[in-house]
């Protein structure tokens, strides 16, 4: 038995489909951008893994690299050579990165760029905006002591004169930790203002990259610590922290570690992840395809008024915005029966593996599943 269903939240059947009854609760297997349940049948995918996936399930470079990783032995005593290895090709592809940790998760890893921020700074209070994990230092859940939530203060995407008011009003911070992108694309006079008004307040700024990098194009500013996961693995548990060498040299005064940081599948995973990103030019056909779906939404939110509210999000993660959760649950539950997984919040994805002719099924899929839902409106 697994308390709550499952263990990842958002895979949940309430979190997915609203706890309708009727559609597919597990799978066994997937492969590019299509995915198995338990009963055999096959659902073309918008989701893609929660956004872990970027090449398509079961990509085959990495999934020789993983393979030969596993032969070689998984795991050992040593740290393996490919830890340094993609460290390299972060400081290549990042600005700024010139040294990085590596975590199984994004929750661990934002988790960590926070403790690096504390011990460098001699601080603990931050700032967020955004989604940042489960763990006690992001959360104000049951079962988070008090003290720790005393310890952040969430502040509004986008909203200079609230991000000013919130640092004026804020004790000595430690760290401002954002999402560049929250439901829209991030306004050049915000990013700017985050990068200056860390500076002045002498925080440490932490992109929280999980979604984003690798996945799009580099923002306009560069923050001090860059937290990235999900597409870097393609489905395998990676997550990095990186930054200039002087401020990563914090993780050495604290304790940060974990026995499987360091195991080499996900390690040489990630490297073959670089290596098709920068052969295939992954981010150029991501923006191509994402352009499509989302173009797609907006004709299907005009045509669907009494169900949609919106578009939201960037061509390579964008969602619609529903009127409210039972339509947002019924729509995904209709769509699963048309054989569509479809993301009823942030967000969908494409990825390499969607070639035009997936986008277009699953938008037509997607506008059978609206059809269903008005008609009972």
């Amino acid at each position: 038995m697994i308390p709550g269903f499952s263990s990842t939240g958002s895979k949940r059947p309430e979190a997915l489909f609203g706890g309708l009854p009727g559609v597919p609760l597990h799978m066994t297997r997937a492969a590019g951008c299509r995915v198995w349940d338990a009963d055999g049948r096959e659902y073309l995918d918008t989701i893609m893994a929660l956004g872990a996936v970027a090449l398509g399930y079961a990509h085959p470079v990495v999934v020789a690299a993983a393979e030969s990783a596993v032969r070689d032995g998984t795991v050992g005593s040593l740290a393996p050579v490919e830890e340094e290895r993609l460290a390299e090709r972060l400081a290549a592809a990042l600005p700024g990165a010139e040294a990085s940790r590596f975590f199984k998760s994004g929750a661990e890893a934002v988790a960590a760029a926070v403790r690096i921020a504390r011990v460098h700074t001699s601080r603990e209070h931050v700032l967020t905006c955004g989604y940042h994990g489960w763990l006690d230092w992001s959360q104000a859940a049951e079962g988070v002591p008090q003290a720790l939530r005393e310890l952040r203060r969430e502040i509004p995407f986008n909203d200079v004169p609230a991000l000013k008011r919130a640092v004026k009003d804020s004790p000595p911070l430690a760290a401002i930790v954002v999402e560049p992108v929250v439901d829209a694309a991030p306004d050049t006079k915000w990013l700017q203002a985050l990068k200056r008004t860390a500076a002045s307040a002498g925080a440490v700024l932490v992109f929280d990259e999980i979604k984003t990098a690798f996945r799009l194009k580099r923002f306009a500013v560069t923050p001090d610590l860059i937290v990235t996961g999900k597409a870097i693995g393609n489905g395998f548990p990676i997550a990095a922290v990186s930054g200039p060498a002087a401020l990563m040299a914090a993780a050495t005064r604290t304790w940060i570690s974990s026995t499987l940081a360091t195991e080499f599948v996900s390690l040489r995973a990630a490297l073959a992840v670089i290596d098709v990103f920068e052969k295939e030019k992954v981010q150029e056909r991501l923006a191509a395809a994402g352009a499509r779906l989302q173009a797609g939404y907006t004709k299907l939110a005009a045509a669907h008024r009494k169900v949609v509210s919106g578009v939201r999000g960037v061509p390579e993660m964008c969602y619609l915005a529903f009127e409210d959760q039972a339509a947002s649950a019924a729509v995904a539950a209709r769509a699963a029966h048309h054989g569509l997984l479809f993301k009823r919040s942030a967000y969908n994805f494409v990825s390499l593996a969607h070639s035009d002719g997936d986008v277009d099924a699953a938008l037509e899929r997607l506008s059978q599943a609206l059809d269903d839902v008005e008609r009972t409106c």
